[in-house]
């Protein structure tokens, strides 16, 4: 039994050869690469073409002012923090195809709520006879200005100050301060205190 040579169908006998090895154990197949030889053999150069140093050298400095015009060197980036942070994304204001509450939210501390009703004792009318003070219990949840609002959007008089205190009982009791334009006296008759 001898060694065959053969080709494969369809395929560059340069590149590749397969050879078959007939031995007594049995038939072996080893492909081997030609690379070796296409790499050993000299490269092939034009005669007809005389190397130009000086046209060569032209045509690079061309290409390089070209392309210095369309390549910018990318800045270094500064960090100034050793911490490292997902950059900030746009956040877009909300706006609902329809609204979520059918109805805006009535505010409940209004002027009406606020004052709950004055007082009438008799300390309460000495403050208005001498101090040209009215005394009301609030609710607890206002403030100085929200009371000060109140009794102007209320009575129509303005409060010079107004001083509040919270009772035993867990009321809040509030000591409005008339202005000199007023007085106090007959801001109660029309309201009905005395």
């Amino acid at each position: 039994m001898g060694i065959k040579f053969y080709t494969r169908p369809k395929t560059d006998p340069r590149t590749e050869k397969i050879l078959t090895i007939e031995a007594k154990n049995g038939e072996y197949r080893a492909f081997k690469s030609c690379w070796q030889e296409f790499a050993m053999a000299p490269a092939k150069v034009d005669s007809t073409k005389k190397a130009d140093p000086k046209g060569q050298a032209l045509k690079t400095a061309k290409a390089l002012k070209s392309g210095a015009a369309t390549i910018k060197k990318k800045a270094k980036k500064i960090r100034t923090s050793v911490t490292f942070h997902r950059p900030k994304t746009l956040k877009k204001d909300r706006n609902p195809k329809y609204p979520r509450i059918s109805a805006p939210p009535r505010n409940k501390l209004d002027h009406y709520q606020i004052l709950k009703y004055p007082l009438t004792t008799e300390s309460a009318m000495k403050k208005i006879e001498d101090n040209n003070t009215l005394v009301f219990i609030v609710d607890i949840r206002c403030d100085k200005k929200k009371i000060k609002d109140a009794v102007k959007k209320m009575y129509d008089i303005q409060a010079k100050k107004v001083n509040t205190l919270i009772r035993p009982d867990g009321t809040k009791k509030a000591y409005v301060r008339l202005t000199p334009d007023y007085d106090a006296l007959d801001v109660a008759n029309k309201i009905g205190i005395i």
